[in-house]
């Protein structure tokens, strides 16, 4: 119920009560006595002459006006009413009555501030002031304050008009009386609904808390297992003379149910049983509203549908409910681009076609290709959101690609395939895993690093890739309280010459803490590790390598680390990183991120944290509704020979 609306429920129960308050409670003057018929006569007769005056020897004086003057002063009267002054205006006596809320509202309703900024005359801005009395008197009724006075008053100040409205709030009403009649139908459950109202006697009259408790009513009966409940209007009585006020709010629980079955009246874009798929819930739980909503957010959330109404009917079996789920599709294909450039990674431009419901139910198919300076892909992926449960995800994916790095050149033909319970800004998961298999033939070309002299190598390599991720913070894209903890390891099996096996795993963490208001400090670790095998036996593609954005700040993608002859990276066998920003929000919407990051690679099996490059720097964020934006403009402190001065990094989120 808007505030409006339960205005009047409150006006309409105040004036009720008012009309039937006892008739002593106004004092009234009581009438002179009247004349008697002798005292009358003939002197109410308008001929009669008056009575003559007695003589006392000085001349009246004539009290004619002068024609001339009334003129002038009903000319001025005139001009006083009809010329447009500006005004401002002011209220009083309202300090430590219903703070900022009521000050906003009135604000926003107010005729006026409306029309403060345009001149008006003083009928005008009587008849404006009148108004904003009456709405003052309707928001104070809404705090408890139901003989409330306000009075208007105008007085010249510096040029202007100032009007003043004075409030008189009188005493606060409260509660004497509050009741949930019906509630005690739900049994067991009666205790719970009737303490969701959190409205008790002795309580103020204050209509947002009715309105509220109305709605933790109506949700409280929806999650006890009660699908067909009726929660009626609440029913305000007010009583003037006692300045009290009883509060009934009907209740008809209409039996317990437990869940039943799933049905879509049109299965055009997928049918119950996927429906019950992507539920939380399973036929024969209990019945819980909040579950129902869980479900239609999460339908809405597919991007399948343009709108969902699930309408709960009794289910077939006893004491059940059934579920009625209507969708309306949402167009099903999608064409996206994108252009960008970066350094170590030049120009490039991607553009894509997908088709998200071409293989029912959520089967999307998307063909992808990119064309760029160092880069040319093309690919193509299929995707089935919600595979056999909620948040998992089934993708398999063939690519062809030509890559061109500092580091190496690879013409790669790849097949992959994964199952994995993934996060989003909708439904942020507290666990996250996947788990992979991939299968690559690689040719590539770098050079032998004691010589400097190219060559090509061409791989046949089977991974396992797994992981398990857990995210412990408050934000997905902006977070600022918490910690992110996640692990990825990947088997593979390699032939190039001759079969041999090795483990790339890779550690990462993150913490995140709010030291004061619009101030946050994060801090992030990255280690990494290939067991099992030498550093020149494992594919360029495949070793790890640093800098960048999402590395260490300041450094081309991936510069850090051992360099060949020509003075281009290597990669390594293994990795260590770290980071420490400050987010400071500045003003509005933009923040200020001072950050220092550090980093190297090594060709030892595990890291020795030696020989670090650390890059400094500056970020601008700008903090969207949908998450911020990042400027980061860092230069390394401690550069390698060809490193850049300065680098720019642009993207969506924080950087970790």
């Amino acid at each position: 119920m808007s505030w409006p609306s339960r205005r009047l429920v409150l006006l309409a129960a105040a004036g009720c009560v008012t009309a039937l308050a006892p008739a002593g409670a106004r004092a009234q003057q009581a009438p002179a006595a009247p004349a008697s018929p002798d005292d009358l006569g003939s002197t109410l007769d308008p001929a009669s002459p008056l009575s003559p005056m007695p003589d006392i020897g000085v001349d009246w004086p004539d009290l004619s006006p002068d024609p001339a003057e009334a003129a002038a002063a009903t000319d001025q009267a005139v001009d006083l009413a009809t010329v447009e002054r500006r005004y401002g205006y002011r209220i009083a006596g309202i300090d430590n009555i219903g703070g900022d809320l009521f000050r906003q509202r009135f604000e926003e309703l107010s005729t006026l501030r409306a029309n403060e900024a345009h001149p008006a005359n003083a009928a005008q801005i009587d008849r404006r002031a009148r108004e904003d009395a009456a709405l003052l008197n309707d928001l104070l009724r809404n705090e408890g304050y139901f003989d409330a006075r306000v009075t208007t008053s105008t007085a010249a100040e510096e040029g202007r008009l100032l009007v003043t409205l004075l409030v008189e709030p009188g005493p606060l009403y409260r509660f004497q009386q509050v009741t949930l009649p019906g509630a005690e139908d739900a049994g067991a459950k009666a205790p719970a609904i009737e303490t969701a109202l959190r409205v008790r006697p002795q309580d103020p009259v204050n209509g947002d808390a009715i309105e509220a408790g109305e709605d933790r009513v109506r949700t409280a009966v929806g999650r006890e297992g009660f699908p067909f409940a009726r929660v009626r209007p609440p029913v305000v009585v007010v009583d003037h003379a006692t300045r009290t006020a009883t509060l009934e709010m009907p209740v008809t629980p209409g039996g317990e149910r437990r869940f039943g079955r799933i049905t879509t009246p049109d299965a055009r874009v997928f049918d119950g049983e996927h429906v019950q798929e992507i539920a939380r819930f399973d036929p024969g739980d209990p019945y819980d509203a909040a579950e129902v909503d869980d479900l239609r957010r999460a339908i809405v959330q597919t991007g399948l549908v343009s709108s969902v109404r699930v309408r709960e009917v009794e289910g077939v079996a006893p004491g059940t409910v059934d579920l009625n789920v209507a969708l309306e599709p949402a167009p099903p294909r999608t064409i996206a681009g994108e252009l960008g450039y970066g350094t170590g990674e030049g120009a490039r431009a991607e553009v894509s076609w997908t088709h998200r419901n071409l293989f029912p139910p959520e089967g999307a198919l998307t063909v992808r290709g990119v064309l760029g300076t160092r880069e040319q892909l093309g690919a193509l992926t299929f995707r089935r959101n919600n595979f056999r449960g909620r948040d998992r995800v089934l993708t398999g994916q063939i690519s062809a690609s030509h890559l061109e790095r500092d580091a190496y050149e690879a013409d790669t033909f790849s097949v992959s395939g994964a199952l994995e319970r993934q996060t989003n800004i909708f439904f942020q998961k507290t666990w996250t895993w996947s788990l992979g298999a991939e299968l690559v033939a690689t040719d590539e070309r770098d050079v032998i690093v004691s010589t400097g002299e190219p060559r090509r190598r061409t791989y046949f390599i089977a991974a396992a890739p797994t992981s398990l991720n857990y995210d412990g913070s408050d934000d997905l894209l902006n977070p600022t309280r918490g910690f992110r903890l996640g692990a990825r390891v990947s088997p593979e099996l390699s032939l190039s010459g001759k079969a041999f096996g090795y483990t790339r795993a890779q550690i990462d963490a993150s913490a995140y803490q709010p030291v004061r208001d619009g101030v946050v400090v994060a801090g992030r670790v990255r280690l990494g590790s290939i067991l099992g095998a030498p550093r020149d036996a494992v594919a360029p593609s495949r070793r790890f390598y640093a800098g960048g954005g999402a590395s260490v700040r300041g450094y081309g993608y991936q510069d850090i680390g051992p360099r060949d002859p020509n003075n281009d990276p290597i990669g390594g066998r293994s990795l260590a990183e770290f980071s420490l920003e400050a987010r400071v929000r500045a003003f509005g919407n933009f923040g200020v991120v001072p950050f220092l990051d550090g980093g190297n690679i090594y060709t030892s099996t595990l890291p020795d944290f030696s020989g670090f490059r650390y890059g400094a720097g500056l970020g601008v964020r700008y903090y969207s509704s949908f998450g911020p934006i990042r400027i980061d403009v860092g230069t390394p402190l401690n550069p390698q020979k060809g490193d850049p001065r300065v680098a720019v990094y642009v993207s969506l989120g924080q950087a970790f």
